[in-house]
């Protein structure tokens, strides 16, 4: 029986490279978005096409009882996934000084939340059918490092990575891992208006990374091979830490 992993911000990016990489490695995949219904579907055929079956599903991750009741009834529907990966996010970048409430709180609900809130309607459902499980939250450079005019998101973004390492210590017995993947500079619509030359004079390996580069990854840390490893973060970031 094929196994399905949930992609949450599969749209465009490392959320879409993911889902991707996951149908060529033979799993059917639940392609998440929140306001891109077109890039969404693109990666559902997508899927289709590498001869996997897939299907979309909605909602804001930083609204609960949306997040909730969409995954609720997905559940009712087909069953609790394998798998689950947390990518969609946020960032709202300034210095510390200059930060306003509401840059802070929408970073921290919808990355942080965002984990509680995707995971918790999921977790017993993926304990319940006895088959182990996959999930693997993508984290940041930010957050194992810090970074100017980010303290909002690193901080969310070192908050997922204690949640994981707690998370996995209570599902290991279950065969359930969970682990984190930490890109660096990784070259997405979130990057295009960073000066290129400068940043990447403060990567060892003088370019950006690319969303492949994080699928391959995350795959990895999904597939059968990394079946004894959990509450770990792997850095994908060119040398940079």
């Amino acid at each position: 029986m094929t196994e399905t992993i949930l992609v949450t911000g599969a749209s465009k990016g490392i959320g879409a490279a993911t889902a991707r990489r996951l149908a060529r490695d033979g799993f059917d995949i639940i392609v998440h978005y929140h306001s891109d219904q077109a890039g969404a579907q693109k990666v559902l055929d997508d899927v289709i096409t590498l001869g996997r079956q897939g299907r979309l599903i909605r909602f804001d991750i930083g609204d609960r009882d949306g997040t909730r009741a969409a995954l609720e009834e997905d559940i009712a529907q087909h069953g609790a996934p394998y798998g689950v990966v947390l990518n969609a996010g946020l960032t709202r970048d300034n210095a510390f000084p200059a930060l306003e409430d509401d840059d802070w709180d929408s970073v921290l609900h919808t990355n942080l939340d965002g984990f509680y809130n995707v995971l918790k309607p999921v977790i017993m459902p993926i304990i319940q059918r006895r088959k182990g499980g996959r999930i693997v939250a993508l984290t940041s450079i930010a957050g194992l490092a810090g970074n100017r005019g980010q303290v909002n998101y690193a901080a969310s973004k070192a908050g997922i990575i204690g949640a994981v390492k707690s998370l996995a210590l209570e599902l290991a017995k279950r065969k359930i891992t969970v682990n984190a993947v930490a890109p660096g500079v990784i070259e997405t619509q979130m990057t295009e208006d960073l000066p290129q030359d400068e940043v990447k004079a403060m990567i060892p390996m003088r370019r950006y990374g690319t969303s492949d580069e994080i699928a391959a990854a995350v795959a990895f840390l999904c597939s059968a091979d990394a079946s004894y490893i959990t509450r770990q973060v792997i850095s994908v970031n060119g040398g940079m830490l």
